[in-house]
């Protein structure tokens, strides 16, 4: 206990700067009111649900957690004044998320903003558990980084909850990149840079609990609006707290937000939050449920090095999601055609309530590495395998395939259809024949905001 209680000081211990009088004094005096405060109103109250159940993940880990978020809290500023880090780089920057933009990025690029003083952006039109977000906690929603670059082409920007090329907006010169703030893996198409730049990279569950947790370290006041932001982002990143990528610091910086907003019950808010989030899947195309959510990864075996693209779909009505896989199919199959160094495409859609996964299979590939990743029965005539207990793309699901890979997976032997044959005389595999190939454009005629829908050909 005592060692645990010195490393948590160690690490909410703001960076050691020259002690003068002065300095010492304020910073007692700002740690006691934030102590004084916390001891005032941190009570923590049980709250009686209407029957008799076991607690919940999330309602564990804040109670666990209390203690030791109360002292995390008492670094944080009661009221605003000037941050007690320095870096010139990130100084008036622009900090931007990647496109198809969740919660995560937008909050983490707000919040960043606040930290080391610059403009939030965002780099994609944002979801409806985004919106749900600002909309609670009474923010605003960022400008989008064209804008802003367009009136200062040669701002510097930080990325925020990413750093693969592939998830950039395009408006972004390499070159103005100053900073890196993620939790992801260093994965293949990583951003290069021709200078030094800032970089904080954790292996957390969510990126804006590193924003929460150095306006702790860093003694610099955080907004309310802002805090509200960062816990529905965590929230939303490690599936309230139940996500295998959650760490204790992630639990801990939850517990701290919920003290400083003094939320009475976390798990209605989660809920609440979850459920605008599978709204907006029934609002999208097949097209954007595909790409919505994709990311490519390299898995390299004894001689072979093959590209998988793994898309993922979080939603509280799996069946609903489900119902609708003949129409995801072909367009997981129109990622292969597009992109043709991609081996296989798959699409995970995850049950965030009873933590559990279906795979959908568009092909022979598919098929192959999925049972060799993960094992189990194709099911729904070789289209669906299911993935009892698997919920992330990150720790769940690619771990499994560099394994496969590295074991000696390589793709099966296609067979052909004797009457499917192409322009050029060559046969189609049987999982290459049900493709759209319409161009994907803005439907307006539903939302204002458009819908991403593939074009019908004349065929």
């Amino acid at each position: 206990r005592a060692r645990a209680d010195a490393s948590v000081e160690a690490v909410t211990t703001p960076r050691a700067r020259p002690a003068t009088p002065r300095r010492t004094a304020a910073w007692a005096c700002v740690v006691a009111v934030a102590i004084a405060s916390t001891k005032m109103t941190l009570k923590r109250e049980r709250r009686e649900t209407y029957s008799a159940r076991e607690e919940t993940t999330l309602e564990h880990a804040v109670d666990a957690n209390w203690a030791e978020a109360e002292k995390l809290l008492a670094h944080l500023p009661t009221r605003e004044g000037e941050t007690n880090a320095f870096f010139p780089s990130l100084d008036d920057a622009i900090f931007v998320g990647h496109l198809v933009t969740d919660l995560d990025s937008v909050a983490g690029a707000i919040g960043a903003a606040n930290l080391y003083g610059g403009s939030a952006a965002v780099a994609s039109a944002v979801n409806t558990e985004t919106r749900f977000a600002l909309d609670t906690w009474g923010a605003t929603l960022p400008e989008p980084v064209e804008t802003l670059l367009a009136e200062r082409p040669d701002r510097n920007v930080c990325l925020v909850d990413f750093q693969q090329q592939s998830q950039l907006n395009p408006a972004i010169p390499m070159g103005n990149i100053v900073g890196i703030i993620d939790h992801h893996a260093l994965q293949s198409n990583t951003i290069v840079t021709e200078r030094p730049i800032f970089v904080d990279i954790r292996p957390w569950g969510c990126m804006s609990s590193i924003i929460a947790h150095n306006h702790a370290v860093q003694g610099k006041f955080l907004p309310k609006h802002i805090a509200g932001m960062l816990l529905s982002a965590i929230l939303s990143d490690t599936l309230n707290l139940k996500s295998p990528t959650t760490t204790t610091w992630d639990e801990r910086v939850v517990t701290m937000l919920v003290q400083y907003l003094e939320v009475q019950d976390v798990n209605e808010l989660a809920a609440r939050q979850f459920r605008a989030k599978s709204q907006s899947l029934s609002l999208m195309t097949p097209y954007a449920l595909v790409n919505g959510d994709m990311k490519q990864f390299k898995f390299t075996g004894d001689q072979e090095t093959y590209e998988v693209a793994y898309s993922v779909i979080e939603t509280t009505d799996a069946d609903a999601s489900l119902s609708r896989a003949a129409d995801i199919l072909p367009e997981m199959r129109a990622v292969k055609l597009v992109t043709p160094s991609t081996k296989a495409m798959l699409l995970a859609i995850v049950d965030i309530v009873n933590l559990t996964s279906t795979l959908l299979i568009c092909g022979r590939v598919e098929a192959s590495l999925a049972v060799a990743a993960y094992g189990g029965v194709l099911e729904n005539d070789g289209t669906m395998l299911k993935l009892p207990g698997l919920v992330s793309r990150k720790k769940d699901f690619v771990p499994p395939l560099t394994k496969a890979v590295k074991d000696g997976w390589k793709p099966p032997r296609l067979s052909f259809d004797e009457d499917t044959e192409s322009e050029n005389g060559l046969h189609r595999s049987r999982s290459m024949v049900d493709i759209p190939t319409g161009d994907v454009v803005v439907d307006y005629t539903e939302t204002p905001s458009g819908k991403l829908v593939r074009q019908e050909t004349g065929d």
